[in-house]
């Protein structure tokens, strides 16, 4: 199996709080990441597929198809937004990171015609990312809980 990853960045504020939690239980779980303007961070994105590179090309994915599939999908309609309000696809999701990088993979996934989508990486800082591999999870939103789609 070879595994192979693009890399994308996008910048973008989001402000981490659920409304059904009092302002105060608000502040005390999710702290900074709750000012009521929100915050931002420069975020960097890897997709990875894994496969058996194809014997005519030795791609497993070609890179072009996978960095165009990266901009129409996601960078496009995330970066300079904000991603509690101007992002369709995260309204009633709180962005965190983990919820976030579920919402790409359910994204993205459909559209991966050559190997395989082996993992989601979101890093919100040179200290913080995420990986998500395409278990079933729960989403938090704003007081319910979105679970893996039937397919």
């Amino acid at each position: 199996m070879v595994y192979v990853t693009r890399r994308a960045h996008f910048s973008a504020s989001h402000r981490l709080f659920n409304p059904a939690f009092s302002d105060e239980k608000n502040e005390a779980v999710f702290d900074k990441c709750n000012n009521v303007n929100g915050h931002g961070h420069n975020y960097r994105l890897e997709v990875t597929v894994k496969g058996i590179p194809d014997p005519e090309t030795g791609y497993v994915i070609d890179l072009k198809v996978l960095a165009g599939l990266l901009e129409r999908e996601i960078i496009d309609k995330v970066d300079h937004r904000h991603l509690n309000y101007d992002v369709d696809f995260l309204r009633g999701i709180i962005p965190t990171a983990e919820n976030v990088a579920v919402i790409f993979w359910r994204i993205l996934e459909p559209h991966i015609l050559s190997g395989t989508l082996h993992s989601v990486k979101l890093y919100e800082s040179d200290n913080n990312f995420v990986e998500y591999l395409g278990e079933p999870v729960a989403i938090a939103g704003g007081g319910e809980v979105w679970r893996e789609a039937a397919s």
